[in-house]
């Protein structure tokens, strides 16, 4: 469910400069940031091996894959709060939207990661 480098922070915002027009005279619209999760991604390929590279191309369809699943999991935790009458998402929603969507052993798995990462966090913040 999480990685190391603590992707569940959500995407990272691309810096934006804004552009200035060469007479001065008129100002031109800032560009428009996009959030990406590509350096965790990246951050994550460097833990697990240090020496590949990735391109652009499949950066791209990384990050599709990353929105892709956080929105079926939060959909579905937003349903299962909606179901118990509760306002509030927790990590318990979450942890049974992750069963849910994903099959057999890899539910597990992403369970585990989930489940440890939340442990680490509470104990750093204490």
């Amino acid at each position: 469910m999480t990685c190391p480098c603590h992707c569940l922070q959500g995407p990272e915002k691309k810096d934006a400069g804004k552009k200035t027009a060469p007479s001065g005279d008129k100002k031109k619209r800032t560009k428009a940031r996009k959030e990406t999760y590509s350096s965790y991604i990246y951050k994550v390929l460097k833990q697990v091996h240090p020496d590949t590279g990735i391109s652009n191309r499949a950066m791209s369809i990384l990050n599709s894959f990353v929105n892709d699943i956080f929105e079926r999991v939060a959909t579905e935790a937003s349903k299962l709060a909606a179901y118990n009458k509760k306002s509030t998402i927790s990590s318990r929603e979450i942890q049974t939207s992750v069963r849910l969507i994903l099959p057999g052993e890899l539910a597990k798995h992403a369970v585990s990661e989930g489940t440890k990462a939340v442990t680490k966090y509470s104990s750093s913040t204490k």
